[in-house]
């Protein structure tokens, strides 16, 4: 398929944000130096790109300006509403999908599951990251230093004879969750609830939310909880990706 000039003008606005120099875009790109050249004037002269004053580029200020107008209408959970759906039309469990505030997260959408009961969770809700499964894949998303002053600050409050207590059980168990790429509330949070969560990554590639899937224990053994572990994971990889996030960050 041959490449149309907007193809090409992307190509080059995207390696922008990383490059500068003309050669080093046109060897990123795969484009003739001379249509990089071509193309960064022209991003120029609509304020896309700036010249650097040694003979290379850097963006222009009508990407700021663009920028700040789209994240002012950005809505996480409007971008994030079709992939939950799907997930909660595949496991017909309750759907949770919430964001980090401080050293707690919020429940920022519901979808209720297909059951005769309701989760007792509620949109706008806070909870504890220590015993959920969103909040336990965030943590494990963070640096040893950001969890040990986040659980410093919060504490290890027990919510339930399961809940984690103990910072050495809990460096232990998110080490696990690492290595899984999905976390499992077992009665930590909530006495007959069981869920299954994983992280959400932004642009930056901070972890800024996650995903969860919640139901009674009877509906969901942990063996269940464990094979729907990538399903949950790869529903918060699609949600990272809507976010703008690294796609070399997701591959690890």
């Amino acid at each position: 398929m041959t490449s149309s000039a907007i193809d090409k003008a992307l190509w080059v606005l995207e390696a922008l944000a990383e490059h500068e120099s003309v050669t080093k875009i046109s060897q990123v790109t795969g484009l003739p130096k001379s249509t990089t050249h071509r193309i960064l004037q022209s991003l120029a002269e609509h304020g896309f790109a700036r010249p650097d004053g040694g003979g290379g580029y850097l963006p222009g200020p009508k990407i700021l300006t663009l920028a700040g107008r789209m994240l002012a209408r950005f809505d996480p959970v409007r971008q994030a509403s079709p992939v939950l759906q799907r997930l909660h039309d595949q496991t017909g469990y309750t759907v949770h999908f919430a964001v980090l505030n401080g050293d707690e997260a919020v429940y920022a959408a519901k979808l209720e599951g297909r059951k005769p009961y309701q989760m007792p969770s509620r949109v706008g809700m806070s909870l504890w990251l220590h015993s959920s499964a969103i909040g336990k894949a965030m943590l494990a998303a963070m640096s040893e230093e950001e969890v040990a002053g986040i659980t410093s600050r919060t504490g290890l409050t027990r919510r339930t004879p399961g809940t984690i207590t103990s910072q050495a059980a809990l460096r232990r168990h998110l080490a696990m969750v690492r290595e899984r790429g999905f976390a499992i509330d077992d009665e930590e949070n909530e006495a007959g609830i069981r869920c299954v969560g994983a992280a959400v990554f932004d642009h930056n590639g901070h972890v800024v939310a996650g995903v969860s899937i919640s139901t009674l224990t009877h509906e969901l053994s942990v063996a269940d909880a464990e094979e729907l572990g990538p399903l949950v994971a790869g529903t918060a990889r699609e949600v990272s990706l809507t976010l703008g996030a690294p796609v070399e960050l997701l591959a690890r």
